[in-house]
C-alpha cells in the first residue's frame, strides 16, 4: 500500500487514522500562589514551583526516544526529546541523502506507539532532491500504511501545515524539508509550542547546511559513512556519521551510527578496517634512521 498524498488544499479535511485522546492541557490546575508571600524571592521560589508543575503534565513534555546508544542517550539527557522540535542537515551539499536517512530514522522511533508521520515537501524540493523512494522507507522500518505526503506548491508554505500537523496528537512524527534558510526564530518558536502540545517531534529536514539561529532542541549535522559488510560482502546496515552541534540538555559531539531497521534502533559503528594492508618494511633496509653526513 503507498503512503497517502495531499495538496495543501486537503490539508484541512484530513483526520489521521488514530483517534487523539482529551486534551490535558485544560484540567492542568497549577498551584495557587499565596498573596501574602512578600519576599520577592519566596514569591519567585513560588513561580517556579507553579511553572515546573505545569510543565511536567504537558503531555509529551517528559518524553525520551532511545537511540540505542548509551553514549548518545545520555548526552541527549535520556534520549530524543519528544514533544519537541529538531533539526537534521547534512554536513555538505552532497551528504542530502544521509540527512535524510537520519531523520527518517528519527520518525521511526517516535512511531512505536502505534501514531502515524506527516511528511511535507514543496514542489522544488521533490524536482531538486526526487521524490521519496517507498520501498527504501519501508526498507528503513516506515511503513507506508501510516505515512502521509503532503505537497505545497512553494517552500515558505510549508511551515503552516507542519504547525498544524504537530498540534495533532495522532502524528508521532512531522517531517518538514527546507530548502533554504527559512524557518527563523518565530517561526520555529511556533513549531515548537505546537510539538509540545501535540506531543509528537517535529523534524526540520534542511537540504543545505544552515546554522542560522532557531528554537530546535537539537541540530544534527550528517555525513555519509563507510558500514561494515555483511556475510558476503555487501552492503550491510547504514552509516552516518552524526555531529550533534546543539543540544539544550547536555553536552554537543560526534558519534559513527548504524541504523538496525529489524531492531528500530542505533548501534555503535565500527571503524572501517583497511581496504589495504600495510607494506612491511623492506629487509636489506635498517629499521633504524641513520644521520645524514657531508661527503664533500
Amino acid at each position: 500500500m503507498s503512503a497517502v498524498e495531499l495538496s495543501a488544499v486537503e490539508l484541512s479535511a484530513v483526520e489521521l487514522s488514530a483517534e487523539p485522546p482529551a486534551d490535558e492541557l485544560s484540567a492542568i490546575e497549577p498551584p495557587a500562589i499565596e498573596p501574602s508571600a512578600a519576599e520577592p524571592r519566596e514569591t519567585l521560589r513560588v513561580l517556579r514551583r507553579a511553572m515546573a508543575a505545569v510543565t511536567a503534565s504537558r503531555p509529551g513534555g517528559e518524553a525520551r526516544l532511545s537511540l540505542g546508544v548509551r553514549s548518545l542517550d545520555q548526552a541527549l539527557g535520556g534520549g530524543l526529546a519528544g514533544g519537541a522540535l529538531h533539526e537534521v542537515g547534512p554536513a555538505a551539499p552532497r551528504d542530502g541523502g544521509a540527512a535524510t536517512g537520519l531523520a527518517t530514522a528519527f520518525a521511526v522511533l517516535a512511531l512505536r506507539e502505534g501514531r502515524q508521520a506527516v511528511w511535507i515537501r514543496s514542489d522544488f524540493a521533490a524536482a531538486e532532491a526526487g521524490e521519496l523512494y517507498g520501498p527504501g522507507l519501508a526498507l528503513m522500518g516506515l511503513s507506508l500504511q501510516r505515512l502521509i505526503v503532503l505537497r505545497v506548491p512553494r517552500p515558505r508554505d510549508a511551515l503552516w501545515p507542519m504547525e498544524e500537523a504537530l498540534q495533532c496528537r495522532a502524528a508521532g512524527a512531522v517531517v518538514t524539508e527546507l530548502m533554504g534558510d527559512d524557518g527563523d526564530l518565530t517561526a520555529t518558536r511556533r513549531l515548537a509550542l505546537a510539538a509540545g502540545a501535540g506531543g509528537g517531534i517535529g523534524l526540520l529536514l534542511r537540504h543545505q547546511p544552515c546554522r542560522a539561529a532557531n528554537a530546535a532542541t537539537t541540530r544534527w549535522e550528517v555525513a555519509s559513512a563507510g558500514g561494515e559488510r555483511d556475510g558476503f560482502g555487501g552492503l550491510s546496515r547504514p552509516t552516518f556519521a552524526v555531529s550533534l552541534t546543539k543540544n539544550r540538555h547536555g553536552p554537543t559531539g560526534q558519534w559513527r551510527l548504524s541504523w538496525d531497521h529489524h531492531e528500530r534502533a542505533f548501534v555503535t559503528a565500527a571503524l572501517p578496517a583497511l581496504s589495504l594492508p600495510v607494506a612491511a618494511a623492506p629487509r636489506h633496509r635498517s629499521s633504524r634512521p641513520q644521520p645524514l653526513a657531508r661527503t664533500g
